[in-house]
């Protein structure tokens, strides 16, 4: 079938809960792929970092390969042969004592949400179901009902409530209104060091550290959603290692499937981790041997800084040709191979400039009206970026003529 004829027949029968552009890709490899006319795209999105080591990354293929002719799914019920160096590895990676292993993202929100809520009661002393959480606001943690009742985005809000008590939303990069919603029943802070949806958000310098030492004085844990920023995306292995600031809890996904299956985890030390005991949280598919096998993979792959290393070089020749685009963009904003463009919006939305993008070869995200996300894999080359950054100044060149 044609590009068109498949995005008929999906629109036909799928719930439009995405807006997708216009392209029907078949096959990828490395930061490239390739729709169904044979037409070739540099992906600039990465699957929202999922993809970091890039599309069909021979380590994780041979990882997922071996374990799918062997063992692919036991439930946590048993023990199995991949689970033990899964979780050892990431634990070390963390720097952290244990790991509690589950699919997505949102999962594993929820679920540092719960741990955070259990360590309140159980050590902290807070009264029965009287916890809160401080939030940010412009955050995105995830598509669950709990979590978009503490979204500020009325997109995500929407015609879902009633919504779950317990969060409290503050401004993002403001550490003196964290330490003013903290009182006796807060046992968490939840944030993302950057914000990656409301358009890469970098917080001032400080911010991270000063919400470390205030966690530290109330004795409220600091839960770090590094499931976009983490695992190498912004030139070390999470955005929190920037100011050298250790969470209480990482919470980790995308990235660290490999772009192959959907993991996700939230890693922490025994005195906090250890409150969850059996029978209060699980998952028939979390820590599964399959994911374990592609999960230790990407851990590997980590282990060597070359991911890292790459972000961080490669990052700051594309924020260099980005900060040259000239007239038509109003600002750029992010770290490493991570960045939010704002485009004037006299010259089109984000989703007119997306479009433009890729009748050009190259796929990027519209975000917030006119905001673009840049967020290549981490295997992209300088010659690749800077193509890229071309495209997008002839697409401003034509949308100022």
């Amino acid at each position: 079938m044609r590009s068109e004829d498949h995005i008929r027949l999906g629109e036909s029968h799928s719930a439009h809960n995405y807006h997708p552009l216009p392209v029907v890709i078949r096959s990828a490899e490395g930061a490239w792929v390739v729709d169904v006319e044979g037409r070739r795209y540099l992906d600039c999105l990465a699957g929202y970092s999922s993809l970091n080591f890039g599309h069909g990354n021979p380590v994780v293929l041979a990882a997922a390969r071996e374990q799918l002719d062997r063992l692919t799914l036991t439930s946590r019920a048993f023990f199995h042969d991949r689970f033990a160096g899964f979780v050892t590895g990431l634990a070390e990676l963390c720097g952290k004592d244990m790991v509690l292993p589950m699919n997505t993202g949102a999962e594993a929100v929820e679920t540092a949400i719960k741990v955070s809520r259990k360590w309140g009661y159980e050590v902290k002393g807070v009264a029965p179901d009287q916890a809160n959480i401080v939030v940010m606001e412009d955050n995105f943690h995830g598509r669950t009902t709990t979590i978009v009742g503490f979204s500020t985005d009325p997109d995500a809000r929407g015609g879902f409530g009633p919504f779950a008590p317990g969060f409290r939303i503050v401004k993002y990069g403001s550490a003196e209104a964290v330490r003013e919603a903290i009182d006796e029943n807060t046992v968490a802070v939840l944030l993302e060091p950057i914000q990656g949806e409301a358009g890469v958000l970098v917080p001032p310098d400080g911010y991270l550290a000063a919400v470390r030492e205030i966690c530290d004085e109330a004795n409220v844990l600091f839960v770090a959603d590094e499931i976009q920023s983490g695992l190498g995306r912004t030139g070390e292995t999470f955005a929190c290692d920037h100011e050298g600031v250790v969470p209480d809890l990482y919470v980790l996904g995308k990235a660290l499937g490999g772009g192959v299956v959907p993991v996700s985890a939230v890693v922490g030390n025994e005195d906090v981790l250890g409150v969850i005991r059996p029978g209060q949280h699980g998952s028939t598919f979390g820590g599964n041997p399959l994911a374990c096998a592609v999960g230790d993979a990407v851990v590997g792959l980590l282990r060597t800084g070359e991911y890292q290393a790459r972000a961080r070089d490669l990052g700051a020749f594309l924020h260099e040709r980005l900060a040259d685009l000239g007239p038509g963009v109003a600002a750029v904003r992010g770290r490493g191979l991570w960045a939010g463009v704002d485009i004037d919006p006299s010259l089109g939305t984000g989703r007119e400039i997306s479009e433009a993008l890729m009748r050009r070869g190259v796929l990027a995200k519209d975000t917030h009206g006119s905001t673009i996300r840049l967020a290549p894999p981490l295997v992209v080359s300088r010659d690749e970026l800077a193509w890229a950054a071309d495209q997008l100044s002839a697409v401003l060149r034509e949308a100022r003529a």
